[in-house]
């Protein structure tokens, strides 16, 4: 993924876009592939290494390393969402600097080698059981002949058994049907899983979106839409020790029997509320976006060139005077794209672009020139800043390594994305006089700056200078997202943590990581859900899929409750035991 991501190396031409990009796309997927591999090696395995380590009669340490383990994923995942992003900030490159993701993906390689190298080093401390052959594909094989066995003897004369699974006896030993029985059991009972996954997962998808329209701002410090990520992990860290030593024996002190299927249960309910919060900061946000014209509309506002104020006369709209130096204050809707525009006195003939909003510039002699504005808010919280020249000589404008080039009289330059923060700006003209202009910038907002035909260059040359709003800031504080992570956190305590230690207490001695693997299945699931319903799906609000995402867990945590009402739990190593007795050999 490194590789994939260092430009440099296909860009022949040096002009910091890659020459080859079969060549990047083969390397990230490959990238991907290895990554796929990777995790289906370590996931269903780690955990139940991890619970092997303990005997039968340590259940409570057992239980108390799941929540460890639990904590330490997700301390790197803390780590990982807070520098990951301040890596790939830097700008690195041998012909032009752009964000560094070569970085961002080689220090986390480093560091997994770093951490294999540790793990190894540890070798002779664990205890090991020893591989007893694929016993996916024993299972899978047992299955299917229970099945084709049943279909095969499907008639009146032959005697039914206790479970469908026994039509496997002819072939199979008891005790590995019995085994295989447990795991059914509890994989029938995972099957109302994957729509918490479906929820939860959206953490890095819809809600780091929602936060690219919220301000970051913290005061002492500033949070980049995907570092708000970082709650969740912090609060896990919090939450599992809170949780282990002082919830969990504070129910059990005040006599209820708060069973691992009831703990995750809640956990499911605490994740819909989770939801519902997001849709309730979806709604304010809405409030706050500006609305942009539809396909049949267009969007107007005026810019006064002149240092005195010029009346104007849209026909259909009332009668306004723009101030000098200054635009009108909203953008007005209008239905039709040919309008009678009177500036200054001056009668015209506006033409207009349908779904676009658009900057008229003109002065007490009437209309001068059309700007097309953009029309959607900057994405991940950045700002659209444009220069407008009203002076009568070529500028050149610039920020950091970013050059506009020369705008003429009357012409604007192109957007220029700029992050949050103090932007400063070099206004140069064809002597070599420079100007530095500062803009103090928001998240998702665009701007319009005028140079007007009074500006002159010296140590007050940016007082003329005016920056235009055209896209107010974001207004909602990102700091409300933290109530639904709270309740997604707490949600997930209960029951990934929970799930975990389930999977591995109700598994058979040699089928822990077989259990794993269909608990992480569930996640993989999950995230199928989303691609079904928030993709194919065509709600018109954020909102309102928020909503739906909410309901449907309700629906399949009461599911989940009736299911597991009539679970009964049982002691793998118990059942094992005695038919270890029965037959020693």
């Amino acid at each position: 993924m490194a590789i994939s991501a260092i430009h440099d190396i296909t860009d022949t031409d040096k002009d910091g876009t890659p020459d080859n990009m079969t060549f990047h796309t083969a390397m990230s997927m490959l990238g991907l592939i290895l990554i796929a591999l990777g995790t289906g090696g370590i996931k269903p395995c780690v955990a139940a290494f991890g619970g092997d380590q303990f005997e039968e009669h340590q259940e409570k340490q057992r239980s108390t390393f799941f929540s460890i383990f639990y904590l330490s994923i997700n301390a790197g995942s803390l780590l990982s969402t807070l520098i990951t992003p301040i890596l790939r900030a830097q700008e690195c490159g041998i012909y032009s600097k752009q964000s560094c993701f070569p970085l961002a993906f080689g220090v986390p390689a480093a560091l997994m080698v770093v951490a294999l190298i540790v793990f190894i080093a540890g070798h002779g401390m664990y205890i090991m059981e020893s591989p007893k052959g694929n016993i996916l594909l024993q299972v899978m094989n047992c299955i299917g002949f229970a099945v084709s066995n049943r279909f095969n003897h499907r008639g009146k004369q032959y005697p039914k058994r206790e479970h469908w699974m026994d039509w496997a006896e002819e072939k199979y030993d008891k005790l590995l049907i019995a085994q295989v029985k447990m795991v059914l059991k509890v994989l029938f009972l995972y099957i109302p899983l994957p729509m918490f996954w479906a929820l939860f997962d959206q953490q890095g998808s819809r809600w780091t979106l929602q936060a690219t329209t919220m301000d970051g701002n913290f005061g002492a410090f500033i949070i980049q839409p995907d570092q708000m990520q970082i709650v969740n992990p912090i609060l896990i860290v919090i939450m599992v020790p809170i949780m282990d030593s002082a919830v969990y024996p504070l129910i059990k002190k005040c006599g209820l029997n708060f069973t691992p299927l009831r703990r995750m249960t809640v956990g499911m309910v605490l994740a819909a509320l989770a939801f519902v919060a997001a849709a309730l900061l979806q709604i304010q946000i809405d409030q706050t976006v500006p609305d942009f014209p539809s396909n049949s509309q267009t969007q107007v506002k005026f810019l006064n060139l002149e240092e005195t104020s010029v009346p104007v006369i849209v026909d259909g709209q009332e009668p306004f005077v723009v101030p000098g130096f200054d635009s009108s204050n909203d953008y007005m809707t209008l239905d039709k794209m040919v309008v009678m525009v009177s500036a200054g006195g001056r009668n015209a003939t506006a033409f207009f672009v349908r779904g676009k909003r658009q900057t008229v510039l003109m002065n007490a002699n009437g209309i001068l020139r059309i700007l097309n504005d953009i029309t959607e808010k900057p994405n991940q919280g950045m700002n659209a800043i444009r220069f407008v020249n009203g002076l009568r000589s070529p500028l050149n404008f610039s920020i950091k390594s970013d050059h506009l080039g020369s705008i003429t009289y009357l012409q604007a330059s192109d957007y220029l994305i700029v992050t949050h923060g103090k932007a400063n700006f070099s206004i140069v003209n064809q002597e070599g006089q420079t100007c530095h202009y500062i803009l103090q910038l928001g998240f998702g907002s665009s701007y319009t700056v005028l140079i007007p035909s009074n500006f002159t260059f010296g140590e007050s040359c940016t007082e003329n200078i005016k920056a235009i709003e055209d896209i107010e800031p974001n207004g909602i504080h990102m700091a409300w997202q933290i109530i639904q992570y709270f309740l997604i956190t707490c949600g997930e305590v209960v029951f990934s943590v929970t799930g975990l230690d389930f999977s591995y207490s109700q598994a058979p001695s040699n089928m822990k990581s077989v259990l794993q693997a269909g608990w992480l299945l569930t996640v993989a699931v999950g995230n199928i859900i989303v691609l079904i319903v928030a993709e194919a799906g065509s709600l018109p609000d954020q909102w309102a899929e928020y909503v739906l995402f909410a309901c449907l867990l309700v629906a399949v945590s009461i599911i989940f409750a009736v299911m597991a009402y009539f679970y009964t739990y049982i002691d793998p190593a118990e059942i094992e035991a005695k038919f270890m007795e029965l037959k020693p050999e």
